[in-house]
C-alpha cells in the first residue's frame, strides 16, 4: 500500500516548463534518471526498512565487472562529494598539503582546511588544463585533479596526466575526479581508472549525478587499491548511501542506451549553444562536459543578477575567471530561454 501511494512521486517528470524558472546553475541532467532507474526505485520501496549493506555489495560487484578490478577496490559514497571529503580527511592535515587547480571544484579545498591542511592553489595553464609541473609540490599529501574540469569544462591531456602520475612519490596520493567523464569525447582525454592497477597512490572518483540524472539521490564511488580503500573507509560514516539510490544506480549501469542518448543530446545542444553564442559575438571555452564557460568581457556578477531577474539561474562567480559565465546545458527549450535572457542582459 505504501509503495503504491508513493508511485506518483517517482513517476518520470519532464524538465521544468519552458515558461517557468530555468535552472542552469548546478550542472544537473535536465532529463533525469532513466525509466529503468525509476522502476528500480519503485521496486526497492518494499525493502527500505532494511539497511543497505547487501545492496551496496551488489553495486560494488556491478562496478567491478564494469571496470575490470576486484570488488574490494571500491568505496561507494553519498555522491562523489563524500569521496572528496574522505580523501581530504585521510590524506591531508597540518603537515600534509592539498594541491589543486584554480579554478576547480572547491569542495575538497574546504574539507582540507577543516582538518588544518594548507591548500596550494595552482592556476590553470593557457589551455585551461591543469599545470601539472607546478602541481608537483613538496610536502603534498594529496593532489586533486578534476578532469574534465569544473568550472571550465576543459580537459588535461592524457599524456600529461600519465606522466604526472608516474612522477609522484608514493607518499603523495592523487585523486582524479571524473564526474564529467561520460561527456568527454576528445581523443586527448582518457579515464585513468585502468591506471589504478599500477598506481597504489591513485584514487578515481565517479558520480551518478551527471549522465545518470541522479543528483538528488546522492550516489558516487571511488576506485583505488585495497590499502588506499581502507584509509578512505576509516573516515566514512556507516550506511551513508540509501537503498533507493543503490537500486537506481544499478539499473542505470545496465541501461547503456539511455546514457548514450544523454551523451548525444548534450553534445548536440552544447554545439548549438556555442554556435548561437558565436553569432552573438561571444566565445566559449571548448567544453568536454555538460556546461560551458562564456567569455563575457565584463564582470559577470551584474549579468548573473540580470539573468536571475529573468527567471534564468546560471553558475556563480568564479573569482579566478571573473568575466566568464558558467551555464549548464539544459533542454533545447531551456537554452532558447537562456539565449533570449542573455542577449537582453548583455544589452
Amino acid at each position: 500500500m505504501a509503495a503504491a501511494a508513493l508511485r506518483p512521486l517517482l513517476a518520470a517528470t519532464p524538465a521544468r516548463a519552458a515558461d517557468g524558472i530555468v535552472r542552469l546553475s548546478a550542472n544537473e541532467n535536465p532529463y533525469g534518471p532513466s525509466p529503468a532507474a525509476l522502476q528500480a526505485m519503485r521496486e526497492a520501496l518494499a525493502l527500505v526498512w532494511r539497511y543497505p549493506d547487501e545492496t551496496v555489495q551488489d553495486l560494488a560487484a556491478d562496478l567491478a565487472a564494469l571496470h575490470g578490478v576486484p570488488k574490494d577496490w571500491f568505496v561507494v559514497g553519498d555522491g562523489s562529494s563524500e569521496i572528496l571529503k574522505l580523501a581530504a580527511s585521510a590524506f591531508t592535515d597540518a603537515h600534509r598539503k592539498l594541491v589543486m587547480a584554480e579554478p576547480s571544484f572547491e569542495a575538497i579545498g574546504k574539507h582540507a582546511q577543516v582538518v588544518g591542511a594548507e591548500v596550494v592553489s595552482v592556476p590553470l595553464d593557457r589551455a585551461y588544463g591543469h599545470d601539472l609541473e607546478r602541481m608537483s609540490v613538496p610536502g603534498a599529501g594529496l593532489v586533486y585533479l578534476c578532469n574534465p574540469n569544473n568550472p571550465t569544462g576543459s580537459i588535461t591531456p592524457k599524456a600529461k596526466v600519465r606522466a604526472f602520475l608516474d612522477s609522484l612519490p608514493p607518499s603523495t596520493a592523487v585523486l582524479v575526479d571524473e564526474a564529467y567523464h561520460h561527456y568527454a569525447d576528445s581523443p586527448d582525454y582518457e579515464s585513468v581508472i585502468p591506471l589504478v592497477k599500477t598506481h597504489p597512490n591513485l584514487i578515481v572518483a565517479r558520480t551518478f549525478s551527471k549522465i545518470y540524472g541522479m543528483a538528488g539521490l546522492r550516489l558516487g564511488y571511488a576506485v583505488a587499491q585495497p590499502e588506499t580503500v581502507q584509509k578512505l573507509v576509516a573516515h566514512a560514516a556507516w550506511d551513508s548511501v540509501n537503498a533507493l539510490a543503490i537500486a537506481a544506480g544499478r539499473a542505470s549501469l545496465k541501461d547503456k542506451a539511455y546514457a548514450a542518448e544523454g551523451q548525444r543530446r548534450n553534445r548536440a545542444t552544447r554545439s548549438r549553444l556555442a554556435a548561437d553564442l558565436g553569432r552573438l559575438g561571444y566565445e566559449v571555452i571548448p567544453s568536454q562536459t555538460n556546461f560551458v564557460m562564456i567569455q563575457t568581457g565584463k564582470d559577470v556578477r551584474p549579468i548573473i543578477a540580470s539573468l536571475h531577474d529573468r527567471n534564468v539561474q546560471v553558475g556563480r562567480l568564479f573569482p579566478a575567471l571573473p568575466r566568464h559565465l558558467r551555464v549548464t546545458i539544459g533542454t533545447p527549450a531551456q537554452m532558447k530561454r537562456f539565449l533570449d535572457a542573455f542577449a537582453a542582459a548583455m544589452a
